[in-house]
């Protein structure tokens, strides 16, 4: 698979990455340890370099199943966790965000021993913390990068101010946020804009709408209560039927180009910038073979515009998110002290 290099801190993976989080959490359908691990060893073996898991995935149990696909190739991979929620080392269970110093040092030390890995390739803020300055935030990454358990400093679902605020006390090699035909916010509240000029990566999850865009779910898909989309608002019903304009648009570009509709929405995201690189998760072998396929699906020019043309006319239905979730992006850190 070609490869693509993430902002400008010389962080080079696949075009296309593997979402792991479903693997073991969040979705109705999960693996055991031993089919995780082939799953992922499988994306290994048809190119992708880039994996991604986090400690809440579980929580800790996700990293525990990437940690075991990927030593035995270590030097060949890029994998990327995540901190930033205060987890009960004995009994795994979350108590909200946090990201104060000792709690980021406590994940790191965790995440280490779960994976079984020296450094961490890519570290991420997976949610900001209101309590807790930005400055200090990047500042511990910073130290943690200088004793060599950290490669580079990442970013999920920040605002704007504070993205730019930890970028200029440890430069910011990716940032990971939603994005997808279907939700677009980053082309028009400054983050894409800021990667732009500060030479962040961009690394897109769900990029296949959490499964919507495959054309494998429509208004009559029972959702069971143990998956987290059963409580989002886009995946109600109404919201559904409504929303199956996006697929049937997916689907009339991927009838033209012998692809699938999955295909496509991936394709157009690889189309969007030579920085972005999506990272789409899936249980399935058959998937996980069709979402690296679309590294090699080519939109023209022409095939962009009349994508772009045709979803101006379509309103995504339902929020993205449930309220509790939600309340959780796009946040601003508050002022460091003293500033």
């Amino acid at each position: 698979m070609q490869q693509r290099e993430l902002g400008r801190n010389g962080l080079k993976v696949s075009s296309i990455g593997l979402g792991c989080m479903g693997i073991s959490f969040s979705y109705a359908t999960k693996l055991s340890k031993e089919e995780g691990v082939a799953l992922i060893r499988a994306a290994a073996e048809r190119g992708v370099t880039f994996f991604d898991t986090a400690e809440v995935y579980g929580p800790f149990t996700n990293e525990e199943v990437v940690g075991a696909a990927l030593r035995p190739i270590r030097e060949q991979v890029v994998v990327a966790t995540k901190f930033g929620f205060d987890i009960d080392p004995l009994t795994a269970q979350p108590h909200g965000i946090s990201s104060r110093p000792e709690v980021i040092r406590r994940a790191v030390e965790g995440s280490l021993k779960r994976l079984g890995m020296e450094t961490i390739d890519l570290l991420y803020q997976h949610r900001v913390d209101p309590d807790v300055a930005i400055e200090d935030v990047a500042g511990t990454v910073k130290e943690l990068i200088a004793e060599g358990k950290v490669k580079h400093f990442g970013m999920s679902e920040p605002g704007v101010r504070t993205l730019r605020r930890a970028h200029a006390v440890q430069p910011v090699a990716a940032l990971q946020n939603e994005y997808s035909l279907w939700w677009r916010a980053p082309e028009t509240n400054g983050i894409l804009q800021a990667c732009d000029e500060l030479g962040i990566g961009f690394v897109p999850y769900s990029p296949l709408g959490k499964g919507f865009l495959t054309g494998a779910m429509n208004k009559d898909t029972k959702l069971a209560k143990n998956d987290f989309r059963s409580s989002v608002p886009r995946f109600s019903p109404q919201a559904m039927e409504k929303n199956q304009a996006f697929v049937d648009l997916l689907r009339r570009v991927a009838t033209d180009k012998g692809a699938t509709p999955a295909q496509i929405a991936l394709a157009w995201v690889l189309a969007q910038r030579p920085y972005m690189v999506p990272i789409p998760g899936t249980t399935k072998l058959h998937r996980l073979e069709e979402n690296i396929a679309a590294a090699d699906v080519e939109l023209t020019e022409s095939d962009l515009r009349k994508i772009d043309e045709a979803a101006s006319h379509i309103q995504a239905e339902g929020e993205r998110y449930a309220p509790q979730q939600l309340a959780m992006v796009g946040r601003e850190a508050p002022p460091a002290p003293g500033a």
